[in-house]
C-alpha cells in the first residue's frame, strides 16, 4: 500500500504553528509522510505545493479566525485545478458553529481542541483509504437509534407505567443467560425501549442499579461493520468494553464501549441488517 502523503498547512497571517508541528509529528509517528509548508501561506501556495507533492490530504491550521475565509477559498481552488480528490482537513481554535458549517462547505473534518493526535491520524487514514475506494462506511454516522436500555429491579414491577400510561405494548420477554439480564423489548416508532432487569445479585446490571439506582442504563446505536468499526475505534483511541461482537438480546450482534470514553454514557452498537429489523418490528 502507497504511504499516505499529507501536506500540512498555515494559512494566512497567523504566526504560531505549535499546533501544525504537533499534528505533523503525530502524522508521521503514524507511518505518513508529511510535508509542512510553513508559516502564512496563501490558498493558491497551498493548493500549487498539494498538487506538486502529489498528497492525499491537505491539513489546515488556523488561529487567526480567518478559517471562514481561508478554508473555503483552498476547496475553491482545488475544484479549479480538478484536483477535489484530495480531502482536506482543519484545526486549530474554531468555534463549533463554524466547524459545522465549514464541513457542509466540504471540509471532510474539522479537529477542535482537545482531539487527541491518535484519533486525527487514525481518522485520516481511514478517509484516504476510503477516498482510495476502500469504502466500508465506517466514516458515516449511525443508522439511527437502535435502542435505549433502562435498568430495573423488576419487569413486572416497572411495566405498568410504560404500558398503563404511555401506551405501549410489549413485544417479548427474554432471558439471556450470559449476560445475567432478563429484558423486556418494547417497540417505540424506528426505536424500541428495552427493560433490564438483573437474573442474578452480582450480574453488570445489579451492579449497576446498586451503583446508580434503576434508570437510564445505555443507549444503543445501529451500525454497518461492527467488527471494522470496533477496529477503527481503538485505533482512534477510544476504550472498548468489547474488542469483538456478542450476540446481544434482539439476536444480532453489538459491542459496548467504556463510559470513560463517552463522558460517562455506556454506549452500544449494534449490527442490524435490514432484515432482521423487519423481522422484529
Amino acid at each position: 500500500m502507497d504511504k499516505i502523503r499529507v501536506l500540512i498547512a498555515k494559512p494566512g497571517l497567523d504566526g504560531h504553528d505549535r499546533g501544525a508541528l504537533v499534528i505533523s509529528q503525530a502524522l508521521r509517528d503514524a507511518g505518513m509522510e508529511v510535508i509542512y509548508t510553513g508559516l502564512r501561506q496563501s490558498p493558491k501556495q497551498i493548493v500549487r505545493a498539494a498538487i506538486q507533492e502529489d498528497v492525499d490530504a491537505i491539513g489546515l491550521s488556523s488561529l487567526s479566525g480567518a478559517h471562514n475565509v481561508l478554508f473555503p477559498e483552498v476547496l475553491r481552488l482545488l475544484k479549479e485545478q480538478q484536483a477535489e480528490d484530495i480531502l482536506v482537513f482543519g484545526g486549530g481554535v474554531i468555534p463549533m458553529e463554524d466547524a459545522q458549517e465549514l464541513e457542509k462547505k466540504g471540509i471532510q473534518k474539522i479537529f477542535t481542541p482537545g482531539t487527541s493526535t491518535i484519533t486525527i491520524a487514525a481518522y485520516i487514514e481511514k478517509a484516504v483509504m476510503e477516498g482510495r475506494g476502500k469504502d466500508t462506511g465506517i466514516l458515516e454516522p449511525p443508522k439511527g437509534i437502535d435502542h435505549i436500555g433502562i435498568a430495573v429491579r423488576s419487569i413486572e414491577g416497572t411495566l405498568p407505567f410504560y404500558l398503563n400510561h404511555l401506551h405501549l405494548e410489549v413485544e417479548k420477554i427474554v432471558e439471556v443467560p450470559d449476560q445475567q439480564v432478563k429484558v423486556a423489548f418494547l417497540p417505540l416508532g424506528n426505536s424500541k425501549l428495552e427493560l433490564l432487569e438483573p437474573l442474578t445479585r452480582d450480574s453488570p446490571v445489579a451492579k449497576f442499579i446498586d451503583k446508580k439506582g434503576e434508570g437510564l442504563h445505555h443507549i444503543a446505536f445501529s451500525v454497518s461493520s461492527l467488527q471494522d468499526r470496533l477496529n477503527q475505534l481503538k485505533r482512534e483511541g477510544v476504550t472498548l468494553i468489547d474488542d469483538v461482537p456478542k450476540n446481544g438480546a434482539g439476536g444480532y450482534p453489538i459491542a459496548f464501549l467504556h463510559p470513560k470514553s463517552a463522558d460517562g454514557v455506556l454506549v452500544e452498537l449494534c449490527e442490524v441488517k435490514d432484515a432482521e429489523r423487519t423481522d422484529n418490528d
